[in-house]
């Protein structure tokens, strides 16, 4: 066997075992119904089993603005389904109609 076919194989190889961690997101609002949240919060924990960060959002639209609590009562209520999968980078911040928190896997 040729030097570069062995370079090549071995490079191969190596490229397996490592896994880009991505950060992929979960958007909800405050008036998500409770089976929709399920789905989001499953399709996030399989987010989390193949080692990606999962950025959590509440987005505000109109008058939801009035109502943060509602949707710090949803993101609270996500973020303690995630709790076994995961582990809280980031806490939940309000950035103008949004309300995000990111977790990582454990």
């Amino acid at each position: 066997m040729d030097f570069g076919k062995y370079k090549y194989e071995k490079s191969k190889k190596s490229g397996q075992r490592t896994h880009q961690t991505k950060t992929k997101e979960i958007r909800l609002r405050p008036k998500t119904g409770e089976h929709d949240i399920g789905t989001k919060v499953r399709q996030a924990i399989g987010f989390l089993k193949d080692k990606d960060k999962v950025q959590v959002s509440v987005i505000f639209r109109g008058r939801e603005m009035a109502h943060v609590d509602e949707g710090r009562r949803v993101m609270e209520n996500v973020l303690q389904e995630l709790a076994e999968f995961s582990k809280l980078e980031q806490p939940p911040l309000q950035q103008g109609k949004r309300m995000i928190a990111t977790v990582a896997p454990k």
